[in-house]
């Protein structure tokens, strides 16, 4: 009988120099229960209030989970209305 082989571990990516960011606009009153939905997400971004009157946050993000990031906005958005803002750094 043959031995089972485990398997060889996946060489993992290097980790990335700097985080992904995003900025979104939604109710201010829509923010507590979008950090519950983030924090259900086992934390997929982080996020800081930048203007916590327009409700504009500034989300980041390893670049590694950009597509699983995109599929939770996208889902989330069937929630709660969420605005993608242009990131303020970038040149237009």
């Amino acid at each position: 009988m043959a031995r089972k082989r485990k398997p060889r571990p996946r060489p993992l990516p290097a980790p990335p120099k700097y985080s992904s960011r995003i900025y979104v606009q939604m109710a201010p009153s829509d923010i507590a229960i979008f950090r519950f939905f983030l924090e259900a997400m086992e934390n997929l971004a982080l996020f800081t209030v930048a203007d916590r009157f327009k409700g504009v946050l500034m989300l980041r993000y390893s670049a590694h989970q950009e597509r699983e990031f995109f599929e939770f906005m996208d889902d989330l958005k069937e929630e709660i209305d969420i605005k993608i803002l242009p990131n303020p750094s970038t040149p237009s």
